[in-house]
């Protein structure tokens, strides 16, 4: 197979897409959708998001240094994309969206009420750039729909419908996995027994 040659861009695809609220008071209360977020440590646990230093949110979030990333999922898919085009400075995107803000508990700015998992953030350093600034933050909390829980209270986040963006579109995750972290060098035993745990899972979800 041939490989065609383009000049350096920003081609690592697809990549997460969330909502990140911030604002200290009702009257700032913005969100502004983000693709360049990750996580950057485990113990303790890290994010970042990257912002363009022209967006309305930058100037918040680098006064207040808090921020809410709100993961998105197909029924918020059209509210995602509209939050990413429209400018803070013109419209209350809260309103106009009919989105519901909700008291973080570590932070000021809101978190989205319709989003099924929401990430407390507090940056803890700023990485300037040409285009963008990074906010590397401290994950506070993490708060997500009960309904999200199995039965032994795990959250099952593949239950959530969360969306990616891959160069230009939003694709919704597929459901089923393709298999576990490890599973490449997993025992057959063990694959039997993890086989054997999912579809007696699936039959008691077609139970209730």
């Amino acid at each position: 197979m041939n490989k065609v040659t383009f000049k350096p861009g920003t081609m690592v695809n697809p990549v997460p897409v969330v909502m990140v609220s911030c604002g200290e008071t009702e009257a700032e209360y913005n969100i502004i959708t983000i693709a360049w977020t990750g996580i950057v440590n485990s113990e303790p646990p890290m994010t970042y998001i990257s912002v363009r230093k022209s967006r309305h949110s930058h100037g918040i979030i680098e006064k207040s240094g808090e921020f809410v990333i709100n993961l998105s999922n197909e029924k918020l898919a059209q509210i995602t994309d509209y939050c990413g085009v429209k400018s803070g400075r013109d419209i209350n995107k809260f309103k106009d969206q009919k989105v519901t803000p909700v008291p973080g508990q570590f932070v000021k700015c809101p978190m989205i009420q319709e989003a099924p998992v929401n990430i407390e953030c507090r940056v803890k350093e700023v990485h300037h750039y040409p285009s963008h600034d990074m906010f590397v933050a401290d994950i506070l909390a993490v708060h997500a729909d009960d309904a999200l829980l199995n039965e032994k209270g795990k959250l099952e986040l593949e239950r959530a419908g969360l969306i990616c963006y891959n160069h230009g579109d939003y694709f919704g995750l597929q459901k089923k996995p393709l298999g576990k972290f490890g599973f490449s060098v997993m025992k057959p035993k063990t694959k039997k027994r993890i086989a054997a745990e999912a579809q007696k899972g699936a039959g008691i979800n077609k139970k209730g």
